[in-house]
């Protein structure tokens, strides 16, 4: 071998040791991307369960009517006995599936039938969040109610209160959380089910703030919109 040819091979490996070396200063900046990212997203769920866990129920609740969203036999208790306290004038049962009537709903509840004969209205046309908050827009607007207090979990709440403040911008919708889990006393970490729902509350919460950011189309979330074809939550 030349003294030229011995050059360019050490030329060569020179080069092959500086691409190596930039690959593995690329990867290292990748790695620490993802880990303030990964931070980042963590410290943004523990702040939204810091929020769900600092919701609570107004002292005195009042407003023109009142709206559950469904998903738990303890949320439309809660939503009847505002009703019969009288915290609202009338009380719409947001979401309720098709086969089930109103005399269950009454049973369940254990309420007088006057109450859901003069003052209940059952929603069956929501299919999801979104849905409830259109259902709720058209029932609004078919009373002319300004103010709202909406029952639903707490966990759950962050995100109704957006759809809700999307369909009906005008109107004043008040929080009553139902507390399932106690996140402000209790270790929820330690608790992989809590967890399951915070993280996937969570992460519907940013897909909506996501959506409303880029001005997104998003379906009704109505069975009575022919685009939807999946009747099931």
């Amino acid at each position: 071998m030349t003294e030229s040819d011995r050059d360019e091979a050490g030329g060569g490996a020179s080069l092959r040791r500086r691409h190596v070396s930039r690959r593995r200063r690329l990867i290292r900046v990748l790695f620490f991307l993802l880990l303030i990212m990964a931070g980042g997203v963590l410290a943004s769920m523990l702040y939204f369960a810091d929020q769900v866990a600092s919701l609570t129920p107004p002292d005195d609740p009042k407003a023109d009517a009142i709206v559950v969203l469904t998903g738990g036999f303890q949320r439309i208790d809660q939503a009847v006995e505002l009703l019969q306290e009288g915290a609202g004038a009338r009380l719409l049962i947001s979401g309720v599936h098709p086969t089930t009537t109103g005399t269950q709903i009454r049973r369940n509840t254990q309420s007088s039938a006057d109450l859901f004969r003069c003052c209940v209205d059952i929603g069956h046309d929501a299919i999801d969040t979104i849905g409830n908050a259109n259902e709720t827009a058209g029932w609004i607007r078919a009373h002319g109610y300004r103010s709202i207090l909406v029952v639903t979990n707490n966990y759950h709440m962050p995100r109704s209160l957006l759809e809700l403040q999307r369909a009906s911008p005008d109107i004043r919708f008040m929080p009553y959380p139902v507390v399932n889990s106690d996140l402000k006393t209790s270790n929820w970490m330690t608790n992989p089910m809590v967890v399951k729902t915070i993280l996937t509350e969570y992460v519907k919460y940013s897909v909506v703030r996501l959506r409303d950011l880029t001005g997104a189309s998003t379906p009704s979330g109505l069975r009575t919109d022919p685009r939807n074809v999946r009747l099931d939550r």
